[in-house]
Formats: C-alpha cells, structure tokens, sequence
C-alpha cells in the first residue's frame, strides 16, 4: 500500500515528539546534501538547532502562560513531566509532594507513571491510591533528606535503592534522575526520572537539561505552596477571629461556647465533619456538626488521641483497627470516614478537657502539618478560653458563698426581736410588734426609755462611756439622731436595727453614721500587721486598708432592708450621704492627716477627755497594741516596733507626748482658733500633754538613778579589784 506525502505530513504534525526524535536521529550533513543536491560542505546544521530552540521557547512560553491562567499545578507539571520524557527518553516521570503527618516528614505520589503518551488523567494518583515514601527509605526518600541531584546508574549497585513500589506495581528500575524542589531551605517535593529508553543510563546531558526544565517546574511548585501557605493562614486568621467574638458571646457553658465556635468556623475547617467530646467529672458530654458521626453500637468515640494527649492524624482510617466497625456506609448519604485528624482541647493547666476530631479533608487528600497547625491552634485557643467559663462557675459559686457567709453575719449582727424589746417595749406598751405599731407609738415608747441629753452627758466634752452598759450607748446613739432632729425631717424609721440611727440634715446624718462605722468589725489590729500577716483584706484593699473594710462592712450593713435608715431619702440625697460617709471613714486613716480633719478630731477626741478618763484609754489603746507587738514577735518571728513591744512599756508616757505633740496638737489648735467652743479639747490636751511628761520626766529621773547607781557600783568593784591587785 503507497503512503501519500500528504498523509506523511499529517502524522508528522500529528506527532512531533517522533518527528523530533527522528530527525534528531536522521537528520546528517550526508542526507541533507544529497537531498538538496548540494556539496556537504554547503550544510549547516547550525539553523536546525535554531529552529529547535524557537521550538523549545514556544513550548516554555505554553508552560508559563498555562502557569499563569492555570491554577492546576498538577496539570502544568504533567506537561514538564511528559515533555522531559520524551526529551531525555525515560520510559517515566513521577512527581513526589513532601508533607508531614504526626511530625513525621514523609512524600506521597501525586504524578506517577508520566511518558511520552500519557494522559492527565491516568497519571494523576487519588488519595486513597498514594504510595508514601518515608524519608528513610527509597532513593526518594533520600534525595528529600540530603536534598541534593541524584544519577543513579544502577540501582543494584546503590545501597538506598527500595523495591517495594517495583513489586507493587511489578515493574523492573534499572537507573533513576532524581532532584528535589526547593522553597528556600525548605523540601517541597521530588521528581524522579525512571529508566532510560535508548540507553543503558541518563548522562550528563540528560540531567542539564532535566534540571533546565525543572527550573520552570520549581517556579510552578514554589507558586503552589506559597499560595497554599497562603490560604491556609489566611483560614487560620478568621478561624480564630471568629472562635474569638463567639467564645466571648457566651461566658456560662462549656458546652454551648464550644459549639458556637466550631458551628461558626466550620467553613474554614476544611474537613467534611467534625465532633468534639467534653471530658467531665461526673459525665461525658459530646456534640457534633450538622451531620454527626454515627459509630453504630460502638462506645462513644472521644478520637484517638493518645495516652499522652498528642496529634493523631490517621491517613487511611478502614486500614486502623479502631474502624473495623466501619463495614458499610456510617449514614444514608453514603458517607464514610477516610482519614482522621484527632487532637486534645487542654486549657491553662495543661489538662486535658477535651477532644476534637475532623474526618475527612474535602479535597479527598490526608490532613497534612498545615492542617495539623490550624487544628491545633482552633484547639489551643477553645482550652484556653474554657478558662472563661470555669472562671464565671467560680465566680458564681464564690458569689454564692459570699451570700450565705453575708446571711450568717447578717443573723449574727442584727438585733434579735427581743433585743429590740429592751428599747422599743413595744409588747409591754402595745401588746404588738414594733412593725404593726405606727411611728407615733414607737415615739412615745422612745420617749421614755430614752436617757436624755443630759444622764450621760453624752453633749459635754469630758462624756465617758465607761460608766456606761453597751445597751446604755445605743440608747445614747439614738439619742443623738434625736437631738439633731433627723428622725423627723427626712423620716426616719424608729426601728432600723441594733443601732437605731436618726438624723437631720444630709452632713451631720453622714458624720454621725461614720462615726459609728468608722471601726465597725476592727481586728484589734493595724494596717500594717494586716500586710506583713498577708491577710486576705491587704489583698482586697490596697491602701487605708482596716479602713475600707470598715466602710464595706457599713454599706454591707445599710444595704439590708430591715437595717436601712436611708430608705426614706430620695435617690441623690442617698448618693450624697454614701459619697460623705466614703470620706469620712476613709479619712480616719492617720496616713490621710488632712483629707477630713473633723473626722480625725472626733476619731481622736480620747486624748481631749479628763485625765482620769483619758489615760484609761490609753491604757487600753497601748493594751490592745502589745498584743499585736506579742502575735508579730510569736506568730510573724519579727520584733515590734517600740510602741508595739510590751518589754518597753515603761515608754508609754514618751510615746504619748510623742503623739500629743505630732499628731494631735494642731489638729485641736487649729479647730480652737475657728471655734471657741472647741477650746476645752484644746486645753484637755494640753492639760494631758503635763500629765504625761510629768510620769515621763519621772520614769527618765528614776532611770537616771539606775544608771548612776549602777556606774557607782561598776566603779567601786574596779577600784577593789585594783587594790587587791596592789595587795598582792
């Protein structure tokens, strides 16, 4: 049968890759000259090679522009892959992605089987059909790890060589080209070239232009995994910006801010489900996506992590023992699980709350170290937030402690129904309650019961309360409110509580409550012992701290319904009282000389009253500080301070003038100069200062004394030791 030159030229045109092959291989200075019917010597092959290299620019210029408008890596490199087979006549092409599972590095088939011939479609490998490469094995393996070239012309001869892909697929490899892509110092994947068709080994020619086209391949693959780097920290971002606004929406359950979380992420998890099992002491909650994961009559599945709480990242999950009982479908949608990535939730403590599990990656493809990274930190910021909700459990139940430690102080502090029948004898008068009275039949009770102004002298400068039962002083302190007319003016009620508080205007209703307050509940104590014994209250208040808690424990105490002796006064004028209090209490803090001046001259009008009142105070004042100087010389292994040291308590007269003259005289001294009738403090104090220095100026004469008759008698033992020295 003849073969027309048309058909000829339509099989050439058909074929190039066989044209070029036998040209290069036909195509002589002889032939051509006799074909042209020219001397040998007129031949120059030099404009072939030049319309090869125009050839080889259109191909690169294909391979860039398919580089460009294809985001298809497998594709472009399929065309370098079937282009250098044909080029450098291996029988095939195989590219090898690098990835890392477990922290274990590793490569896997993604084109395998490339030739002159072959077809996208045929050489492409899916998921479930990869051969994985561990680096320690195969020529492969070891081209990722030293990342360099290798030419390997018999493999027999090579000691890193592996046959178990050749007796997988039962094919014979006789020299291998490998090189590794490089993304910086960084493996991307490896190339191979299997087999050399019309040689017995790829030379040195093949492997330059093996590694020149290769450079086109390295630019593609560098494009992929920046742009796959890329997309995953860009998933990466918005999953933990939006766990975080939907973990901060929802502070009171685990459960419920978990879920919120994950539902909300789920588009950029990049895996066809998710469940995640709350560990719990008492019982194990679990929750899933939309379609949650049915395990058939196994025990519910929490993910297999290990026992030591790392990544696990299964990539064939039928081959696991685990999922034997997966011999069918898991629902109605067909759905079964391929691989596996598994990883704990553990929050601040480093323990372990939690596990999250993700099945299969959408794009069929085993979750890679990229994926593991994404899990991870989604996971690591769930434990960490859990913190917020075991943080609001605490504070409830903290808050609830406080409640019921509040009602016991509160039943403790609050007067009893028949201690109020000591001042309001409202069932000897009335028969009845004090609640089922009206206000003008308590104040006829209190009329009567009341001591008046002048039995105590409650309104004399020289008033001492230690003639005085403690039911006598709150009768004294009613007393007051009273006499400033408080009770009527802004309503008082007559029964608020133990201490049965009326006032007048808005200022002295704040001085007088402070100055009932001002040491409520005091620990016999100072601020500083309150710091060096570490005392909860030093932690909860700064600074003026007996102080403060004076000032809680009284708000505390006027919160309560029953005791509450503002509840007739309007919303501001309540304010302004608490703000007045705030100050005064505060002010009573000797560190705050100047802030409220009148609050530090009531808190220290002891040192005014008569001599005889005034140095029992002392005495008791100084009583109550050696016992502090005892607990920080037993308790704390530190010595007092002076004042504090109950050895040095023949001091007290020194330290008293020492007080008088430092810290009270010019508060008085400037209270007289304004007011006339603050004079008698002025001249008490002066009159106690004489007191005091007369016992102080006593005890340094009787301590003189001691001491020279301790040096006369120092003397006189010397001046016989010297003469019984001279005696002898």
């Amino acid at each position: 049968m003849s073969v027309k030159s048309e058909d000829v030229e339509k099989f050439l045109d058909r074929n190039q890759e066989f044209a070029k092959r036998y040209f290069e291989k036909k195509l002589k200075p002889g032939t051509v000259a006799s074909v042209m019917g020219v001397p040998e010597s007129k031949v120059d092959l030099d404009s072939f090679e030049k319309v090869c290299q125009v050839e080889e620019g259109v191909i690169f210029y294909e391979l860039i522009k398919d580089m460009q408008e294809n985001v298809n890596m497998e594709k472009v490199m399929f065309k370098i892959l079937k282009r250098l087979s044909a080029l450098i006549h291996a029988d095939q092409c195989s590219l090898f992605m690098y990835r890392q599972r477990n922290g274990i590095a590793e490569l896997a088939t993604r084109l395998f089987n490339v030739n002159a011939s072959s077809k996208l479609e045929d050489c492409v490998v899916p998921p479930d059909s990869e051969i994985v490469f561990p680096l320690d094995i195969g020529i492969v393996g070891h081209v990722a790890q030293t990342k360099k070239n290798v030419n390997v012309k018999d493999v027999k001869e090579n000691s890193y060589f592996s046959p178990f892909v050749d007796e997988l697929t039962e094919y014979t490899t006789h020299n291998i080209l490998a090189s590794p892509i490089m993304n910086g110092k960084d493996v991307v994947a490896v190339i191979m070239a299997v087999n050399k068709n019309n040689g017995p080994y790829f030379t040195d020619e093949d492997e330059d232009l093996f590694l020149k086209y290769l450079k086109v391949g390295t630019l593609n693959l560098k494009i992929y995994h920046l742009s796959y780097l890329h997309n995953c920290e860009t998933r990466k971002g918005q999953l933990l910006l939006w766990s975080a606004n939907k973990v901060f929406e929802e502070l009171t359950d685990i459960e419920r801010q978990f879920h919120k979380a994950l539902y909300t992420v789920r588009a950029y998890l990049n895996c066809d489900r998710y469940s995640v099992g709350l560990l719990d002491m008492t019982k194990e909650k679990e929750f899933f996506d939309v379609w949650p994961v049915l395990m058939g009559e196994q025990p519910p599945y929490t993910g297999p992590v290990t026992p030591d709480g790392r990544i696990c990242n299964i990539m064939n999950a039928p081959a696991e023992e685990m999922f034997k009982f997966q011999h069918e479908a898991l629902d109605d949608s067909g759905w079964t699980i391929k691989n596996v990535l598994s990883l704990p939730i553990v929050n601040k403590k480093e323990e372990i709350v939690g596990v999250a599990t993700f099945y299969n990656r959408k794009d069929g493809k085993p979750f890679d170290e990229q994926d593991e990274q994404l899990m991870e930190a989604l996971t690591q910021f769930l434990g960490w937030s859990a913190l917020n909700t075991d943080t609001y459990d605490k504070m409830n139940k903290l808050e609830n402690r406080k409640d019921i430690a509040q009602d016991m102080v509160l039943y403790h502090v609050r007067c009893r129904d028949d201690e109020i029948q000591d001042i309001l004898k409202t069932r000897e008068y009335f028969d009845k309650e004090p609640r089922d009275c009206e206000e003008d039949e308590l104040w006829q009770i209190l009329k009567k019961e009341l001591p008046g102004k002048n039995k105590f002298e409650i309104y004399e400068f020289r008033f001492s309360d230690f003639d005085c039962t403690e039911l006598e002083l709150v009768m004294c302190g009613i007393q007051m409110y009273y006499e400033v007319g408080v009770v009527k003016k802004f309503q008082v009620p007559q029964e608020t509580g133990q201490l049965k508080r009326y006032y007048t205007d808005l200022e002295v209703m704040a001085m007088i409550t402070a100055g009932f307050l001002h040491d409520i509940d005091h620990r016999g104590t100072n601020n500083l012992y309150q710091v060096k014994s570490q005392n909860p209250l030093a932690k909860l208040h700064g600074s003026s701290i007996l102080e403060r808690h004076h000032l809680e424990f009284g708000k505390f105490l006027l919160g309560d319904e029953t005791l509450n002796i503002f509840q007739n006064l309007n919303r501001r004028q309540v304010e302004h009282v608490i703000h007045l209090i705030d100050i005064a209490i505060i002010a009573t803090d000797l560190a705050l000389y100047f802030k409220a001046m009148m609050m530090t001259a009531c808190d220290l009008s002891a040192i005014t009253k008569p001599w005889e009142v005034q140095s029992k105070v002392a005495l008791s004042v100084a009583a109550e500080f050696w016992e502090q100087g005892d607990l920080e010389r037993t308790v704390l292994q530190q010595q007092p301070i002076p004042m504090m040291d109950r050895n040095k308590a023949a001091e007290l007269p020194k330290l008293q003038c020492g007080f008088i003259d430092f810290v009270c005289t010019f508060v008085y001294k400037e209270f007289s100069r304004f007011h006339k009738a603050i004079q008698p403090m002025y001249d008490g104090i002066q009159n106690n200062r004489k007191e005091w220095k007369a016992l102080q100026e006593a005890y340094e004469a009787k301590l003189k004394e001691a001491e020279e008759a301790a040096k006369a008698k120092a003397e006189e033992e010397a001046a016989k030791k010297g003469l019984a020295k001279d005696i002898t």
